[in-house]
């Protein structure tokens, strides 16, 4: 199974960037939420949404992701 696992990732190397950049774009907003701004936080939550509903419409094959 785990050799599979590692064949997945190398097929599909858009998800898994998407995957790291969100993953990423965690990490630094949980370091630096308590100093950013409003729109700096407002920002980075449409970001975040944005960054999720790629990678479901990645791990799906889905144009959008369902509403």
């Amino acid at each position: 199974m785990k050799k599979r696992a590692s064949m997945e990732r190398r097929q599909n190397a858009s998800l898994r960037e998407v995957l790291d950049e969100l993953v990423e774009h965690a990490r630094v907003i949980a370091r630096q939420a308590t100093t950013m701004t409003t729109t700096e936080l407002e920002y980075a939550q449409e970001r975040l949404e944005w960054l999720a509903d790629e990678v479901w419409r990645l791990a799906t094959g889905q144009e959008r992701p369902p509403v």
